[in-house]
């Protein structure tokens, strides 16, 4: 019997993703555990392996296609003591599910990456009637592309899709976005007069319309998976959870002359990062108040500080996580950082490795900056935000000296850490940093 390739759900919340590349082609035997293709998720680049020995018979969604939902075939495998034949009937079934697949469920289940394909399917609830243009044909779509030109209320029929047999997907609903075309209701003259519309709306045109406008210069980047999840992500962060912010300047000087010493003395070479992660979570655990998030049914307190750290990768940000990093020495923090850090950059980490911490750490003192607010990563409670340390001006003993200072600040969610938790914990922050010593106690 045939067997589906379905594309796999690489994480708990992923719904659809892009099929970058295939590392295999029609007609070529796999082993169980070959590698097939290359997907890549709002975050990261995985490769799917095959689970089943077979020949590649089929391969219904090409290289580089966005938009693929999970639970979508992507290819069709025969098995060994099978032939083409076995693909007469099942290759046009197959290519059919993949242009007639309905919209999937927000939370898909994790789904393997290839089953059975059953003798027959028991009876399903009715699905909604696939759009049709104005002539009666069926109009092929994704299901992504369905669910973002309803959310945009786009008349389907008005686009002219990029995908594999004029299949509407993504990249087209996002292109007929962006250029005002196929609102449901408009005819093609409004449709097309969208964008000087837009200029006059009291909210102003956007940025490409206004540069349209005036006729200025630009190389215009489509923003990647990762770089919109990230947009919006924040964006509903800044507006739904209300930050209030705790700075401190901590000194330095001790910190610097223990790390020269370890450094000098160890195979590990330890960053002033690591000292910060260390001392972010020893800090949770003296302060276990701050090391919680928000939620409708109650407070999440946790029970380990899993601390994520904001790592730039070209794509974007992406905060690999550190587990329970309280109960880590420097020098496993430091060599656990590097190998996250140069995976995260390559766009090779998993998805456990960057979801699912409790407390983020921003750290942009290596360029020079003196000190800024970061936005939370929900569904998070606190992010700490790094500037660099400098030599300034300060007091001591009621005279004036010279202090390598950093300043640091908490962002912090006022519904789950009040005030006077935020201040406690950054009290015991730079406790630490300023007295290294006690985070080998």
């Amino acid at each position: 019997m045939p067997i589906n390739i379905l594309m796999p759900a690489l994480s708990p919340t992923m719904t659809e993703g892009t099929l970058s590349r295939w590392l295999v082609n029609e007609g070529d035997t796999v082993n169980s555990g070959d590698v097939l293709a290359e997907i890549e998720t709002d975050k990261a680049t995985m490769e799917v392996e095959a689970v089943e020995e077979g020949k590649i018979a089929k391969i219904l969604v090409p290289g580089g296609t966005e938009g693929v939902a999970v639970n979508q075939t992507i290819a069709v495998l025969l098995e060994e003591d099978e032939d083409a034949s076995a693909l007469e009937n099942f290759s046009s079934e197959a290519e059919a599910s993949v242009a007639k697949a309905e919209p999937k469920q927000e939370e898909a289940p994790a789904a393997p990456i290839a089953e059975k394909t059953p003798a027959s399917t028991p009876p399903s609830t009715p699905a909604a009637p696939a759009p049709v243009s104005a002539s009666g044909d069926r109009i092929f779509a994704s299901p992504l592309a369905r669910r973002m030109a309803s959310q945009e209320n786009l008349e389907l029929s008005a686009l002219k899709g990029s995908g594999p047999h004029g299949r509407i997907v993504k990249a087209d609903i996002l292109s007929a976005v962006e250029q005002g075309i196929g609102k449901a209701g408009a005819s093609t003259e409004t449709s097309a007069a969208a964008p000087a519309k837009a200029a006059s709306d009291a909210s102003g045109p956007n940025a490409r319309e206004l540069a349209d406008m005036l006729g200025m210069e630009y190389d215009l980047e489509p923003l990647s998976s990762m770089r919109r999840v990230i947009a919006n992500r924040l964006s509903e962060s800044k507006q739904t959870v209300p930050h209030f912010y705790l700075s401190v300047d901590c000194e330095m000087d001790k910190l610097l002359a223990f790390r020269k010493e370890l450094n000098a003395s160890g195979d590990v070479k330890i960053s002033v990062n690591d000292f910060v992660i260390r001392a972010a979570a020893l800090a949770l655990k003296k302060v276990p108040a701050a090391n919680a998030s928000f939620s409708d049914e109650g407070i999440l307190s946790y029970k380990n500080a899993d601390i994520s750290v904001a790592v730039a990768t070209p794509s974007g940000l992406i905060t690999p996580i550190i587990k329970a990093a309280q109960n880590k020495g420097l020098g496993v923090i430091s060599s656990e950082m590097k190998d996250l850090a140069g995976r995260a950059r390559d766009g090779k980490l998993k998805p456990e490795e960057y979801q699912g911490g409790t407390f983020s750490i921003s750290n942009l003192g290596m360029f020079g900056i003196k000190d800024f607010s970061a936005i939370i990563n929900p569904p998070q409670g606190c992010i700490l935000a790094v500037g660099a340390g400098e030599q300034r001006p300060v007091v001591k003993d009621g005279a004036l000296a010279i202090a390598t200072v950093m300043t640091c600040t908490l962002s912090v969610d006022h519904r789950v850490v009040d005030g006077a938790v935020g201040a406690e914990y950054m009290a015991a922050f730079k406790a630490l940093i300023q007295e290294p010593l006690s985070m080998l106690l």
